[in-house]
């Protein structure tokens, strides 16, 4: 299982190039398969579409099964919000765990990605919590989200907005507005690391005005989060 990074090839690890190198097969999502264009030369591809997780696990473990060497592939970290977990449950179930060898490829994730490109704002405890209610019914993730701006956390809001989900940002906010002034220094990251790149710092109280797609990452600061000469910086709390 192979973490490839946000997306563009400046951000994949040494250790992610040098596995699907190892591999003689690459399964994934398409877009993710295509990001990976310059490594997969001459490799047996298995790209598929959305919602075709498990069939990609299967057929990743099926083919290492046979004896072929197989990168399983994730956007970011492999073991956040990716495949390292149903791929493990899935071996378990089918008797493969102890019988195919199985690493798991670290990368860097959205999170980090767009922390990096806002300054330092996820500099003490952070959350990380999807707005997407596919896999996670939307009444637990509003008592998670409750939890975090409640416990006065650094948030980081992933799958904020869809074609098919419009309102769960705004409940997001509106629940981080009750626990936090609206100047607290927010930010929103899309497409990081590629050539639609666009990274645009607010405050929580103008979030909702900003351009948020299904590529975009939130991040939402704490009460000791500032804005520092156009970075997003959490303090450590450090004796300056």
């Amino acid at each position: 299982m192979v973490g490839i990074g946000p997306g563009g090839a400046d951000d994949r690890t040494r250790r992610c190039e040098r596995a699907i190198a190892a591999s003689d097969a690459v399964v994934g999502y398409a877009p993710y398969v295509e990001l990976l264009a310059d490594l997969t030369a001459g490799k047996e591809l298995h790209a598929s579409g959305m919602r075709q997780e498990i069939e990609r696990c299967r057929l990743a473990l099926r083919l290492a099964a046979q004896g072929r060497t197989v990168a399983l592939v994730s956007s970011g970290d492999a073991g956040v919000y990716g495949m390292a977990g149903p791929a493990l449950e899935i071996a378990q179930a089918e008797g493969l765990l102890g019988r195919v060898a199985i690493e798991i490829v670290p990368g860097v994730t959205a999170a980090s990605a767009a922390a990096a490109r806002l300054g330092g704002p996820l500099m003490t405890d952070f959350a990380v919590i999807s707005l997407s209610d596919l896999l996670v019914d939307w009444p637990t993730i509003r008592r998670r989200l409750k939890a975090a701006a409640a416990a006065d956390l650094v948030t980081v809001l992933y799958n904020p907005r869809s074609a098919r989900r419009r309102t769960q940002l705004a409940a997001a906010a509106s629940i981080f507005l009750a626990a936090r002034p609206p100047s607290t220094p927010a930010g929103v990251a899309t497409a990081v690391g590629s050539a639609d790149e666009r990274v645009v710092l607010c405050d929580l109280g103008s979030l909702l005005s900003q351009e948020v797609t299904m590529r975009s990452v939130v991040v939402i600061g704490n009460s000791t989060t500032r804005v520092l000469d156009g970075w997003m910086v959490t303090a450590r709390g450090y004796r300056l």
